[in-house]
């Protein structure tokens, strides 16, 4: 079973979301040490690690690839850090960060394929 924002402690969703939260599933991944990430970010995998980063279009290591959102700030800088991203729903464009090279239309047909629609 997949953990729910809604089930999961006491995370309100945000303006983030541009359909209804309980259809957003979400998933635990790991933010490496090092960096900053705000809500909204666009994350790629990292193929090596399975370490989740904000998706380049220029990266090799797998993350090129946009896979999942994350459903809230995390401050990895002093280590790893677990955090929820999702990985199904419908969000405003708006509030997401994209990484370099990357733009709304580059990432939708790829997100679109994983659940994740862009609005």
């Amino acid at each position: 079973m997949h953990a729910q924002l809604k089930t999961e402690g006491s995370y309100q969703p945000t303006a983030i979301l541009a359909g209804d939260a309980g259809d957003a599933l979400v998933r635990k991944v790991v933010i490496p040490a090092g960096q900053i990430l705000k809500e909204g970010a666009v994350l790629g995998i990292i193929t090596a690690t399975k370490k989740a980063v904000l998706s380049t279009a220029a990266a090799t290591d797998g993350s090129q690839t946009p896979d999942q959102i994350l459903a809230y700030d995390v401050d990895a800088s002093a280590g790893d850090v677990e955090a929820m991203a999702y990985w199904t729903g419908t969000f405003n464009t708006p509030a997401l960060t994209l990484g370099a090279g990357h733009t709304v239309d580059s990432v939708f047909q790829t997100l679109r394929g994983k659940g994740i629609y862009l609005a």
